[in-house]
């Protein structure tokens, strides 16, 4: 079997890192994750920049609980890009997500991601 691509393993420890309010907790850590060109489309529709990602996730409640996901998989799109797709779940709210990751400095950061919501599989 073929060893796990390091880079895609970075950016999925990443994301996962990001999706647990207890990195909030952590500005630095939040910080360290996020590349210094950061952008996000949220479901909400809202732009996020750097700035206002990291005060989000820092001021999230301590009692917050992750997100479940779901089908996570990556590829890499050049030695210094990877992209991650996947769903998310919380409180009932369902989101695809997409996200780029660039290595920069020796270190993966999440450069951009973007969050879709959509709802139940309809029969």
């Amino acid at each position: 079997m073929p060893e796990p691509d390091p880079g895609i393993r970075a950016a999925v420890e990443g994301e996962l890192a990001l999706l647990d309010p207890r990195t909030g907790r952590s500005p630095e850590r939040v910080e360290a994750l996020l590349h210094p060109d950061f952008h996000e489309f949220g479901a909400s529709g809202r732009h996020w920049d750097r700035a206002g990602i990291i005060a989000l996730l820092t001021e999230a409640e301590a009692g917050d609980r992750p997100a479940a996901t779901t089908g996570m998989r990556g590829v890499r799109l050049a030695p210094d890009l990877v992209h991650l797709v996947y769903d998310t779940e919380l409180d009932g709210r369902l989101a695809h997500r997409s996200s780029l990751w660039r290595r920069t400095d020796g270190a993966w950061r999440l450069y951009f991601h973007q969050a879709t919501p959509f709802g139940p599989p309809t029969r």
